[in-house]
């Protein structure tokens, strides 16, 4: 069964779908990119996301999760992300990026903000600037050929219901 993607703009409540259905007995993996700036924060760098190496490590990071991931789990995000990250910082795309998007399903819930962005070590995103990556997001998924189920913003449970109804 292919996993299913979580995705939409920083700080949209993400992980707290993401955690909800952990404790309903899905399995979840965990966003790569977030991880790998806490390490590269954890060894000293105030900024990893700066370095060319960051969207090869986002990306290997997330090939592993995927690899090792139960059938049916719920991501959050996927390397179409990595790529919406990728036209977001004017980087170029890793080649191999784009190999394993057959591994989810083509139905992506879409994550709308909430209105605003809570900073975080990690997130450092003005609401402007999150609104614009959201639009990059959205477009990439449509791009490939994926169906957006919007989540839109709202309390966790209308989210986790429209996650379960469409799921």
């Amino acid at each position: 069964m292919p996993g299913h993607i979580l995705t939409g703009t920083p700080g949209a409540g993400k992980t707290a779908i993401l955690r909800a259905l952990e404790l309903e007995g899905h399995p979840v993996v965990e966003e790569a990119a977030s991880d790998v700036i806490a390490l590269g924060q954890a060894l000293g760098d105030p900024a990893p996301w700066h370095h060319s190496g960051f969207i090869d490590r986002v990306a290997a990071l997330q090939r592993r999760r995927q690899l090792a991931a139960p059938d049916g789990a719920f991501f959050d995000r996927s390397p179409v992300c990595t790529l919406a990250l990728c036209r977001y910082s004017g980087r170029t795309p890793p080649p191999a990026l784009l190999d394993e998007i057959d591994f989810y399903s083509r139905t992506v819930f879409f994550v709308r903000n909430l209105g605003f962005v809570e900073p975080t070590g990690a997130r450092r995103i003005t609401f402007a600037d999150a609104l614009r990556f959201e639009r990059i997001h959205e477009q990439a998924y449509r791009e490939l050929g994926f169906d957006l189920v919007d989540v839109p913003a709202g309390p966790l449970p209308e989210r986790l219901a429209t996650i379960r109804a469409a799921k």
